[in-house]
């Protein structure tokens, strides 16, 4: 029971990060950063494999030294998810790790310094088909741009990404998308609504340096939010002083919330009253971490009482309305004649939820014979 969303997205050019189209009516990609030490090998891939398993699409790891160069092309032989170099000034690093296979360059033309090194980056990225990430910051500007607006406005971060923009153009390069991010959220949403009313290419979304894990996720929730359900958007990532796979969560979260892209279980939950006849809090909360590993869409209702549980199962995959030590189950929005002990109610549902998975994926083992 996944209704369609009613978000009409922006249209695109189409970019490849690897194996993940970006653009042009793709799924919206769901990215991370490592915050590892990248020369760690181990570290990093480790890091890396549990962004991936948390369902990112594509994970993006900085190479500030040529031996994080070197680094990364081990990174990358066992990583299971396309890379993005993150690279500033050094067009030699971005040119050995585009030799490495990477799958995307992140950088800013303009700060790669003359016109024969920037050109040296781009003919490369052409000869190996690697796309690249312009990414603009409201704490990085450059210096002359910083001086004619005095401070960071959506105008200057706007004319930073055209810049850098207009450098590609010359340079006939087509393949890139654009990020312009800033820690606050009207300068982002503003920033991202001029840039899309001007180029065709694909925008990576973020709200920068957002903060500790939950006002970050929420500053990203609202500044995503309203972007995405404008149209805008082809790629995200929440930045969070948090551990990247929360990030990776929080992202799918967003995407979820707006009926853009599923992964997992969706759970409705009622916040609790004196009409609850079971836990609800903590049944909500160990069945999330106890079903992390589901990864198909599935709205499951769990509702402490009557007055809203029947009406939320309605639309539900799976539903619980709240009853004296027993409460009703549903299936599909059908009351069943089953019902549900209320000491039992993680167990029993997880069984189902379990139990509805392996059936779904054996009708799709079926259709494949």
């Amino acid at each position: 029971m996944h209704a369609q969303s009613p978000i009409v997205r922006r249209k695109t050019t189409r970019i490849m990060v690897g194996d993940v189209p970006i653009g042009d009516g793709a799924p919206i990609a769901v990215q991370s950063m490592t915050n590892t030490l990248t020369s760690d090998v181990e570290a990093t891939v480790a890091q890396i494999k549990r962004i991936a398993a948390a369902g990112a699409d594509i994970v993006r790891v900085s190479v500030p030294t040529m031996n994080d160069a070197e680094a990364f092309k081990q990174i990358k032989l066992l990583s299971p998810i396309p890379l993005v170099a993150d690279i500033h000034f050094d067009y030699r690093i971005a040119l050995k790790v585009a030799e490495y296979g990477a799958d995307c360059l992140r950088i800013n033309p303009g700060n790669i310094g003359r016109e024969e090194r920037i050109r040296s980056v781009v003919d490369c990225a052409r000869d190996l088909n690697i796309p690249i990430r312009i990414g603009v910051n409201a704490g990085s500007l450059e210096k002359d741009i910083q001086e004619k607006y005095g401070e960071p406005t959506a105008a200057a971060l706007f004319e930073s990404a055209m810049r850098h923009v207009d450098i590609l153009d010359r340079l006939n390069f087509d393949q890139f998308k654009v990020s312009v991010k800033a820690s606050d959220v009207h300068l982002a949403v503003a920033s991202y609504r001029l840039l899309s009313a001007q180029i065709e290419q694909p925008l990576h979304l973020g709200i920068t340096e957002a903060g500790a894990f939950r006002a970050g996720a929420v500053k990203s929730a609202v500044g995503l939010g309203m972007l995405l359900n404008d149209g805008i958007g082809d790629t995200i990532r929440v930045s969070l002083a948090a551990d990247p796979v929360e990030e990776v969560k929080v992202g799918f979260d967003i995407l979820k919330s707006l009926r853009i892209r599923s992964r997992g279980i969706n759970f409705i939950a009622c916040p609790s009253c004196s009409r609850q006849e079971f836990d609800v809090i903590a049944t909500v909360n160990e069945l999330e971490n106890r079903l992390e590993d589901i990864v198909e869409p599935m709205d499951v209702s769990i509702i402490g009482c009557v007055v809203n549980g029947p009406g939320e199962a309605l639309a539900s995959d799976i539903g619980l309305a709240g009853g004296n030590r027993m409460s009703g189950f549903y299936e599909d929005g059908v009351r069943q004649k089953e019902r549900l002990i209320n000491t039992d109610l993680v167990n029993s549902l997880e069984s189902k939820i379990r139990a509805r998975i392996r059936n779904q994926r054996n009708q799709i083992d079926v259709k494949e014979l």
